[in-house]
């Protein structure tokens, strides 16, 4: 076969991206080059790499492996390139992280100490949900991620970054917000607002009501802690959120940390990648950065 690392370069965005005119955009290309391109690696293969449905693309199970191959080589010229960049003193390179939707409350204030140490790194930051966390983490996308509830059944390095306590919060003129220490019975007859399942807090949350044999009356499932807070403000039950979403503080938005028994229940935060995966020097010098400055504690305000 002859490849170019261009066009493999091409073909991976394909795969990331999922369009023929993104992967261009991507490339720097215009799209008939990049058409062209991508025709000239399914002809050196042999063998239909994607097909396009309803102006969709779907990669067939060569066009899967060809583009875990353009992955894997472009991360290791990559760490090549990044390990000459280390000698000469970590002067630029990229780092790619995924972080679930909650820690967008934190990541990018490290990650700004980070590019204000060294301003000639590209950084791409994703941020979703949890099911699209574990998702590139499945396609080894990225360098590092950051969640809470690692999948278990992943061979990964995990490290714990800090603490992500999970609590329960009522709107401010909500009776229960005047009362002392509540217990899980008194919340039998409360509305639940909870995360969508899947999410790390919705996990938790789930594990610890099953462990007690509590059944929550869910009336609504949200995708975001922004939609969790404001419909507790507005009355319409009571939420479960990460505290990281209220800023560190009890009382936020028109909705207040309430005192329940078995809460704030003791999640974390977690720094994972694939064991087998060896860490780029900028991938290594920002994990190094992000334990640093936790460890600091600069950031425990949000933990309390």
């Amino acid at each position: 076969m002859n490849i170019t690392h261009r066009q493999l370069r091409l073909f991976r965005a394909l795969a990331d991206t999922g369009s023929v005119s993104a992967a261009a955009k991507a490339m720097h290309v215009t799209q008939p080059t990049a058409s062209m391109q991508l025709k000239e690696v399914t002809q050196s293969v042999g063998l239909p790499l994607y097909e396009v449905i309803g102006k969709k693309i779907y990669l067939t199970d060569v066009g899967k492996e060809l583009a875990a191959t353009a992955r894997a080589m472009t991360a290791a010229w990559e760490s090549f390139e990044q390990g000459v960049d280390a000698i000469k003193g970590l002067s630029k390179g990229k780092l790619r992280v995924a972080v679930v939707s909650t820690a967008k409350y934190f990541m990018p204030r490290l990650i700004g100490g980070f590019c204000q140490k060294h301003p000639a790194i590209e950084v791409s930051l994703e941020i979703l949900n949890r099911d699209g966390v574990v998702n590139r983490l499945r396609e080894n996308l990225d360098d590092l991620y950051i969640m809470s509830m690692p999948p278990a059944e992943m061979d990964l390095r995990d490290e714990v970054l800090m603490p992500n306590p999970i609590v329960v919060v009522a709107a401010q003129s909500d009776p229960l917000v005047k009362v002392g220490k509540l217990t899980l019975k008194d919340l039998v007859k409360c509305r639940m607002i909870m995360r969508e399942p899947g999410s790390g807090t919705r996990m938790a949350a789930d594990q610890y009501f099953q462990k007690t044999r509590f059944r929550p009356d869910v009336r609504l499932e949200l995708g975001s802690n922004e939609s969790i807070k404001e419909s507790v403000a507005g009355g319409l039950g009571i939420g479960v959120i990460s505290r990281h979403a209220l800023h560190g503080l009890d009382k936020e938005y028109g909705v207040r940390v309430i005192d329940v028994e078995g809460f704030p229940l003791p999640s974390a935060w977690h720094v994972v990648h694939h064991r087998g995966q060896k860490l780029s020097p900028v991938a290594q010098a920002f994990k190094s950065h992000l334990l640093a400055e936790i460890q600091k504690g600069k950031f425990h305000k949000f933990s309390r």
